[in-house]
């Protein structure tokens, strides 16, 4: 199983069915969750509203519960009464765990210490098919209190979480989801965020609020400039053995993979806009 992971994935409180549709209305994807947005008392209400109101699987990743968690049972029982088949397991640890989702694609959450220091085996499993990370609960885990500046940047230990979970993805060809931008109303900080996860090689960005959803998918889209110099650059080597120059820059075979995946990034924002 694969799924197209568009640049923006907006989670929604399983326990919210009245917007669900909505959700799929504002965003290319959407995360039904099952974990941390929904408080323990609502869980069950949650798993019957993720049964009574479906929403296209190809569109649509569930979060469930760690595994070592009383409610993760039932969360796969109430998965295998939908035609949802993409999974977000919540503070995976490890790639034994991963034997509990058992025909599911899987996205491995890394929001623990031992989740990022694991990240390497857990991409590398079969089922999964993506990783993401987990700011809070990783700064949590390791006894911090905050994992960005009072300048809103990430602190170094968070860059270095973020960094592992994208190089191991990135070392097995699997996609990676960079972390959500707490700060609703932090546009322009949300903005930047995802500009640079896009330049950094990540292939979706998560988000809570429907308004940070085109802010991300504008983000992740190559500016006009960006693709006038891929295409002069993919243009120049037609013809070319090696490195050549090319407009004062030395051109060789990975700034060619640079500006090829600029212009996949082009014509995905293109189909997008035109479905």
């Amino acid at each position: 199983m694969s799924f197209d992971f568009p640049p923006a994935l907006l989670f929604c409180p399983a326990d919210r069915p009245d917007r669900f549709d909505k959700a799929a209305e504002r965003s290319p994807a959407v995360i039904l969750d099952l974990e941390d947005a929904v408080r323990p008392n609502d869980k069950a209400a949650a798993r019957q509203a993720l049964v009574a109101h479906p929403l296209d699987p190809n569109r649509t990743i569930v979060r469930v519960n760690p595994v070592d968690s009383p409610d993760f049972r039932l969360d796969v029982e109430a998965l295998e009464r939908t035609e949802y088949r993409f999974v977000m397991l919540a503070k995976a640890e490890s790639a034994s765990q991963l034997r509990a989702l058992d025909g599911f694609a899987v996205i491995a959450l890394c929001e623990t210490a031992a989740g990022v220091i694991a990240a390497n085996s857990l991409a590398a499993h079969e089922s999964v098919v993506a990783l993401m990370w987990g700011a809070e609960d990783f700064v949590a885990s390791i006894g911090g209190s905050s994992s960005r500046r009072e300048s809103g940047q990430y602190r170094e230990v968070a860059n270095f979480a973020r960094s592992a979970v994208l190089i191991a993805a990135g070392a097995q060809r699997k996609a990676a989801i960079d972390a959500v931008h707490l700060e609703i109303d932090d546009l322009a900080g949300l903005s930047e965020e995802a500009r640079d996860a896009a330049a950094s090689g990540f292939s979706s960005s998560a988000c809570i609020h429907p308004k940070q959803v085109p802010v991300i998918l504008d983000a992740y889209k190559p500016g006009p400039n960006e693709i006038a110099w891929a295409q002069g650059v993919i243009g120049a080597a037609v013809g070319k053995r090696g490195v050549f120059r090319h407009e004062g820059q030395m051109v060789d075979e990975p700034v060619l993979r640079h500006a090829a995946s600029i212009i996949r990034r082009a014509d995905s924002s293109r189909k997008r806009n035109a479905s």
